[in-house]
């Protein structure tokens, strides 16, 4: 299956405990604690993905680890990389991954969309949504706004983190001396400020599909 299936039917899947759907990717992180076995897994994952699933293939190749991301939510090749790993003797970290995307609050956003799109040399996806080619910043969003709100900064961060994980990060932004703003949308996200009122919103993949 290599569709673009909703992520309840990725984490349905048997053979995909490894991986974690942040927004409209999956992820997984492998430890490998030398560039050398990362290399190795790196390698064999250029093995194992044909042509056609490496567009929409990204790896990312740290000293300490390899994040693995598919723009697709590829079943067969999930399996087939976990077992790589598997095979290499390297364990996955699901609670490592994360997506990150800069919200700015807009009142018309296709007159500042181009704006942004320039500054930053980014991709526009969609009327609302720009990319990082080289995928090495944040995504990069806006929200409509029907009227001003001068009371509070206009832009965010909105966190996608996995979703068995996402109580924890709250409770420690919460301890962290931030307060809960809203929980209305949970557990899509939930909108949290820090002690001047600055927001973050934690997301997981739960109420998407």
């Amino acid at each position: 299956m290599t569709g673009q299936i909703t992520a309840g039917q990725f984490h349905e899947a048997d053979g995909v405990e490894d991986w974690r759907s942040l927004y409209h990717l999956v992820s997984a992180y492998f430890k490998t604690g030398s560039f050398a076995k990362g290399i190795a897994l790196v390698d064999e994952i250029g093995r194992l993905a044909d042509e056609t699933e490496q567009r929409h293939l990204n790896v990312d190749l740290r000293n300490a680890g390899v994040t693995v991301s598919l723009g697709l939510r590829n079943i067969a090749l999930a399996r087939r990389i976990s077992a790589a790993a598997r095979d290499l003797d390297i364990s996955a970290d699901p609670a490592a991954v994360q997506l990150i995307n800069v919200t700015l609050d807009a009142l018309v956003g296709t007159e500042v969309l181009p704006f942004w799109r320039a500054v930053l040399g980014y991709r526009q996806i969609g009327e609302d949504y720009l990319f990082d080619p080289s995928r090495r910043g944040p995504g990069f969003g806006l929200q409509r706004m029907d009227t001003a709100r001068p009371q509070r900064n206009r832009m965010h961060l909105d966190v996608a983190v996995p979703h068995d994980q996402a109580q924890a990060r709250i409770a420690a932004a919460l301890a962290a001396g931030g307060r809960l703003v809203s929980d209305a949308h949970a557990p899509m996200w939930w909108v949290l400020a820090d002690a001047e009122g600055n927001e973050a919103c934690v997301a997981t993949w739960l109420g998407r599909g």
